[in-house]
């Protein structure tokens, strides 16, 4: 197949979508894609890409071509401006894109306005359009503080259902995104299939073995931003910091570890500590040295309806998982019974979970065992692949 993938963000950026081109380019499928300048998780573009440089590039069999970006920033405005930039220079780079493609495929993050270049090429080319869907539009501006009832947030529910229905197929990364496009975009399956295809890990995350030591090591390793509430691991950390035996591990970057960070400060705690962002080829020594893992996000619709990418990762390699988390995570983790779980937020049940867990050994074992048992039934990584490549030949043959 001849694959044009569009994201606004790709190498060396870190996101899942790397993965996916670089094992379809394995394949032997001709991968291209189209990207913005890298600039996430900091909001200011790399230093290697300023300037004209690196617009086109080929790593690892795929094809890259970035059009202008702006940094994404910190602030709310500045990141309106990099998501209406992409939009406007994607699509203009789109319009030129000289090579033939059999279908085009959005790797569908935040914002929605990312698949409009894909539309573009989609129209001019005659070729089919997938949308894979990590985030619900427009739902998730919610979690930013727009009101439902807000003109915007009106304005981009339009724009939202109009965009989605430009797909000839739509992706979901969880089972839950069904009910949302079925019930308020109005988007059913049998228009756009609808069909669940979720995340897998990378191969770093797998076999990383585990780091003896004499304390019980809890890593939360990913984006530290509002919707993750990483502030509910840093008061369960202050309840526990008279226990020596237990010490907590944050790997990552985002808009709320300085306020993480503070509040641990203020605190005087010393059983937490930040080690700020790793790249994929990094991570495997956090996770070696992870007893359990843990996962904390805010109470949010959009936020119960989601199954974080680290989810897999944290099940690959083989570890228990201990959350304060609601919705379709906590259904994983219960049906998985890979860890333990409780509400979102819910801070003191999370120091107890974690002291419980710190005691048993026995269940530490069982709880890891099950972990990679539900990876390797649900998430394997060659399944996944599988089966994106056998929707992406239904859709093209389908078309023709």
């Amino acid at each position: 197949m001849k694959i044009l993938v569009v994201c606004q963000h790709f190498y060396p950026e870190q996101f899942r979508i790397n993965d996916i081109c670089f094992e379809l380019a394995k394949r032997k499928h001709e991968v291209t894609v189209l990207t913005g300048l890298p600039n996430y998780p900091k909001g200011k573009i790399y230093k290697d890409y300023r300037w004209f440089k690196n617009r086109n590039q080929l790593v690892n069999g795929v094809k890259i071509k970035r059009c202008s970006l702006v940094g994404r920033g910190k602030s709310t405005i500045k990141m309106a401006i990099n998501y209406l930039w992409f939009l406007t220079f994607g699509s203009l780079k789109a319009l030129f894109m000289k090579k033939d493609f059999d279908v085009v495929y959005v790797y569908q993050l935040t914002p929605i306005t990312m698949v409009w270049p894909a539309i573009v090429v989609s129209k001019i080319k005659k070729i089919p359009l997938v949308i894979h869907c990590l985030d619900q539009w427009p739902i998730s501006v919610t979690t930013v503080g727009i009101n439902k009832n807000s003109l915007i947030y009106k304005i981009l529910y339009k724009i939202s259902r109009k965009t989605y229905n430009k797909a000839d197929l739509i992706t979901i990364s969880s089972k839950s995104f069904k009910n949302y496009f079925e019930n308020v975009l109005k988007i059913s399956s049998k228009e756009k299939g609808l069909v669940y295809l979720p995340s897998y890990a990378e191969s770093d995350y797998e076999n990383v073995g585990i780091t003896k030591n004499k304390t019980f090591d809890l890593v939360f390793a990913g984006n530290i931003g509002p919707a993750q509430s990483v502030e509910t691991i840093v008061e369960a950390a202050r309840i526990l910091k008279d226990n020596k035996y237990i010490k907590f591990h944050i790997v990552g970057d985002g808009l709320s570890k300085s306020k993480c960070e503070d509040l641990s400060n203020n605190y005087k705690l010393d059983n937490i500590t930040f080690y700020g962002f790793h790249n994929v080829s990094e991570m495997p020594k956090y996770y070696k040295l992870a007893d359990a893992f843990l996962i904390t996000m805010v109470n949010n619709e959009v936020v119960n309806n989601t199954l974080p990418a680290k989810v897999q990762s944290y099940m690959a390699s083989e570890k228990p998982i201990i959350g304060a988390i609601s919705g379709e995570v906590k259904e994983v983790i219960e049906s998985a019974d890979c860890g333990l779980c409780c509400e979102s937020l819910d801070y003191k049940t999370l120091a107890k979970l974690i002291l419980e867990a710190s005691k048993s050994e026995d269940k530490i074992k069982k709880w890891s065992k099950n972990s990679i048992e539900y990876y390797n039934k649900n998430f394997k990584k060659d399944v996944c692949i599988k089966n994106l490549e056998s929707l992406l030949y239904e859709v093209i043959n389908k078309e023709k």
